[in-house]
């Protein structure tokens, strides 16, 4: 890489980005000074950090972002990790998809269920916790006192229409509204109840309870009184398992970071109201060198993009955070956002909408009136219940880490012992960091479909696999189905090599290290065909992996590559040629499925999915509409005549059988 005169670099606050020599964005940094920053990369190799000299030597150009202060490079630089998501930046994994306990708010009657994943707006999330179960328990007792519903829209609109309720509300688990037997206010003071007191208020529930029972027994009321005595026994339960964690009733989220030179494992406890109500752990990946301070920093900056539980006024960590006065206005305008949209809804596209417009501009301080009530403290305790509450987070990062390293020794290793022991294998130029590959599905020639695998690193990436419906093969031909298959998938990645870096689509925009398929010479044969007429074979290795004796066919070699039966590089290719083969059957069930099951009603004009449903559902079913007379159908009022003609018309022209008969 070229360096920069200093004196073309402005001295001001920004963000810059390294570019490797196709474009991609390899690191995105901040800086008070850009001039400083990025100056001193520019010097000799040796006096790098090791990761920081391999960044720049893959670098063939950098650019930057110049912003107004120091608060607006965080926020410039936190949407540009999100969007290019960098190789050398520090990267944030989720061990495992945590659950939350859920609430539907916008529902008409608002439900209560254990959910992973995405979240949707208006429903109110409560976590994460570490296994479904404790959240399954934890409200198994809660219904007890707030009998809301927890079954699914389905179920509920079919009790709902047989007028019957389900064996949840028959022992109090639910009051029923599917029967209307609780009043819509009613009900919603339930939902109110439970929010309040799963968001850590829970003695004004407790006291309203108590109250209530005491003054049903005051009225002789004593069954009432004695349900009211269970609801609060289920209460207190349920309070007993969230001891109070520090002396005051507040809101703080608190970090433990147990690392090596490689990686870190973060544990957060999320304390509202004095308990801790939810926890997460994360995996750190440190492809870049980092000071323990720039660590903390960039593990706050990446964790509250998503905010799980809101950014509370206290966050407890072990380490100050670098630029930490930068960093508590940061996570202010965070606090701010969150509390502008509602507590549990994304705030992604609101930042970047701050850093292309500056919409909510923050100056240095973070005492600002626009932001006095928002602020955000990032304390590292010395004493008292916090210290105490971080040395126990620490441990379990500690603990939690242990664990890691000994999955990561076993997994890594062995993946690396398989890649080189195939490069071997297969005389390849390269470990095959990226291998793709490809299987065909079919009975007797019908739903002809395709399936494109990916692994890199020896991992499955699912978001890379791509499925095919094959188009232009008649009958029973494999070879020209991969053919169409591997024709497609390669053209596009050379229509994507053309574009401009920030044009490219993810899904074809790399070729594969080693491009594998299914089957035996045959196979490999229209692999060679494909690859050679699109100019590629200099390019990407092909191979094929035959069934019968799991042997491997390379170009060149008429005798087949016996693999050794217990080498780790074997097990490698049938893993990835399982993986094909089960996504191409699904995909051609699924077609399958679609094509037995189309209903006589499909592609009538002016009969759309909408119109269909409310048909089926006016007149009972299919068997109605086809017992229904063509008066019936045109007497309805929010269907054509001419429609409901063509429906009477579909429903009764004559079948092939009948019409021979006739004949």
């Amino acid at each position: 890489m070229i360096a920069r005169p200093p004196g073309t670099i402005p001295d001001a606050p920004g963000s810059y980005q390294f570019k490797d020599a196709e474009g991609r964005v390899i690191y995105v940094g901040k800086a008070k000074s850009l001039r400083s920053r990025v100056g001193s990369y520019f010097q000799n190799p040796i006096n790098l950090q090791p990761r920081t000299a391999q960044m720049v030597a893959s670098a063939a150009s950098v650019e930057w972002i110049q912003v107004r202060n120091d608060v607006e490079a965080v926020m410039l630089e936190y949407s540009l990790i999100k969007q290019h998501r960098p190789r050398f930046n520090v990267r944030l994994r989720d061990d495992k998809s945590y659950p939350f306990l859920a609430i539907t708010e916008t529902d008409e009657w608002p439900r209560a269920m254990v959910k992973r994943g995405t979240k949707d707006k208006g429903t109110r999330y409560f976590g994460p916790y570490a296994h479904a179960y404790a959240i399954r328990e934890t409200l198994d007792s809660l219904l007890r006192t707030f009998p809301i519903r927890t079954c699914s829209d389905n179920k509920f609109n079919v009790h709902q229409k047989q007028g019957r309720p389900c064996l949840l509300y028959h022992i109090e688990k639910c009051s029923g509204p599917c029967i209307n037997a609780i009043e819509a206010q009613e009900y919603e003071r339930l939902v109110g109840d439970l929010i309040q007191f799963l968001d850590g208020d829970t003695d004004a529930v407790v006291h309203r309870l108590d109250e209530e029972m005491r003054s049903a027994a005051g009225i002789l009321e004593y069954e009432r009184a004695a349900r009211l005595r269970d609801r609060l026994a289920s209460v207190r339960k349920v309070i007993e398992k969230q001891q109070m964690v520090t002396e005051r009733v507040e809101d703080l989220d608190v970090f433990g970071i147990a690392e090596d030179e490689l990686e870190a494992a973060v544990q957060v406890f999320y304390v509202r109201r004095g308990r801790v109500v939810g926890r997460k752990g994360f995996v750190v990946d440190k492809v870049e060198d980092l000071t323990r301070s720039q660590l903390v920093a960039d593990i706050l900056e990446q964790h509250y993009h998503e905010a799980p539980m809101g950014v509370p006024p206290l966050i407890v960590v072990p380490d100050a955070p670098e630029e930490c006065d930068v960093m508590e206005a940061f996570l202010a305008v965070m606090r701010s956002a969150v509390a502008d949209r509602g507590r549990n809804d994304a705030v992604d596209s609101d930042v970047e909408w701050w850093a292309v417009t500056g919409k909510y501009r923050v100056e240095r301080s973070v005492n600002t009136a626009a932001h006095a009530g928002s602020r955000v403290e990032i304390r590292v305790p010395q004493r008292g219940d916090k210290r105490t509450l971080l040395e126990m987070v620490t441990r379990n990062a500690g603990e939690e880490f242990a664990r890691h390293r000994l999955r990561r020794s076993s997994d890594h290793n062995a993946r690396a012992r398989a890649l080189t022991a195939l490069q071997e294998a297969l005389g390849l130029p390269e470990a095959p960091l990226r291998i793709e590959c490809y299987d065909m599905s079919h009975i007797q020639g019908s739903d002809y479909v395709g399936s494109m695998v990916v692994m890199e690193d020896g991992l499955p990436r699912p978001s890379e696999y791509r499925r095919f419906k094959v188009k232009g093969v008649g009958g029973n031909d494999d070879y020209a189905a991969m053919e169409e298959v591997l024709t497609r998938r390669l053209t596009a990645y050379l229509v994507e090599r053309e574009k401009p870096v920030d044009e490219r689509r993810r899904r074809f925009a790399y070729p594969p290290q080693l491009l594998l398929v299914d089957g035996g010479k045959g196979q490999l044969s229209v692999a060679i065909r494909v690859v050679e007429a699109l100019g590629l074979e200099e390019e990407i290795p092909v191979a094929s992996l035959a069934k019968q004796f799991e042997e491997v066919f390379v170009p060149g070699q008429a005798d087949p590559i016996r693999i050794n039966r217990t080498s780790e590089a074997l097990y490698l290719l049938q893993r990835i040629r399982d993986e094909a083969h089960r996504f191409a059957i699904t995909y051609h069930r699924k077609l399958r499925g679609r094509r037995m099951t189309a209903s006589i009603l499909d592609d009538i004009p002016g009969l759309g999915p909408a119109r269909r449903k409310r048909l089926l559902t006016d007149l009972g079913g299919l068997k109605g509409i086809k017992a229904a007379p063509v008066e019936s159908l045109l007497d309805l009022p929010w269907l054509p005549d001419k429609v409901g003609q063509a429906v009477f018309d579909r429903i009764h022209q004559p079948t092939p059988a009948s019409a021979a008969a006739r004949g």
